[in-house]
């Protein structure tokens, strides 16, 4: 992968913007001093169409591989043919993460709130099952994985002892924060750090040699960015955000905050 450029969109969701768009938003992206983005997939069909962009833009989108928790668990065939080909991406010897994936924190407690039953079981097999696939192929894994969720995601990530973790978009309680600082744990910041006291708070608290900037694109943001479209760029707004919570100079924030997506990821070589 190469790094021309100054910030890693670090969570992507690269396959759901509009095909017209798409390739424009990417160039647009990269010529805007973007050096590259995590392009996170949501089911098989996701995971093919990040293949085909980071075909397209050769070093400048890692894919990622995965199920995205907030809906259905699939059949046991739709899970084997997944995780066969991302088998197959591997002895390839393509790069990539495995993500998104992790526990449907959003649809379970909608569905308690409302006194619906939600069997969580076999979200929490499949994060097991995911953990292991990223011990085995020695692959970061990224994980949505909130609040109480994500000590259940801990759990599997230490049982099956996956290496390298990446909580993104992470809100938590402060328990569950420093057993993520101590086991390395990265996290990566939306733009809503300028205007969302929680994930103010815990930018304060996290070190920033754990931390990276994401923009969960296209989901849309509030403040200064509210009706505007969600583009790769706007993790440079969240970095100045972070020097400023830090209290540290944006340039020297800008390159730790690069470096960390770089060795991370595995973004450069």
């Amino acid at each position: 992968m190469t790094t021309a450029g100054l910030w890693v969109d670090a969570h992507l969701h690269a396959d759901k913007y509009g095909e017209a768009e798409r390739d424009a938003m990417l160039r647009g992206a990269f010529e805007d001093g973007i050096a590259a983005v995590v392009a996170v997939s949501t089911d098989l069909a996701s995971c093919e169409m990040n293949r085909a962009l980071a075909r397209r833009f050769a070093g400048r989108v890692l894919p990622a591989y995965g199920f995205h928790p907030e809906q259905p668990v699939p059949d046991a065939t739709e899970l084997d043919t997944m995780f066969r080909w991302i088998r197959e991406r591997n002895a390839e010897g393509e790069r990539f993460a495995i993500g998104e994936v992790g526990l449907p924190y959003y649809t379970r407690t909608d569905a308690e709130r409302k006194g619906q039953p939600f069997d969580e079981r076999p979200h929490l097999e499949l994060l097991d099952r995911f953990a292991a696939l990223a011990a085995e192929l020695d692959r970061p894994l990224v994980l949505h994985a909130v609040y109480e969720d994500a000590d259940k995601a801990l759990d599997a990530a230490e049982r099956r002892g996956v290496r390298r973790l990446h909580f993104h978009w992470f809100k938590g309680a402060e328990s569950t924060v420093k057993r993520m600082i101590d086991l390395r744990c990265r996290i990566s910041v939306t733009p809503d750090v300028l205007y969302e006291e929680e994930i103010r708070s815990l930018v304060r608290t996290y070190p920033l040699e754990l931390t990276m900037t994401e923009t969960d694109g296209p989901w849309p943001f509030e403040g200064p960015f509210a009706g505007k479209p969600t583009r790769p760029a706007m993790v440079k707004e969240a970095a100045k955000a972070i020097a400023a919570l830090k209290e540290m100079p944006v340039l020297a924030v800008q390159e730790r905050l690069l470096q960390n997506a770089v060795e991370f990821y595995e973004l450069q070589g």
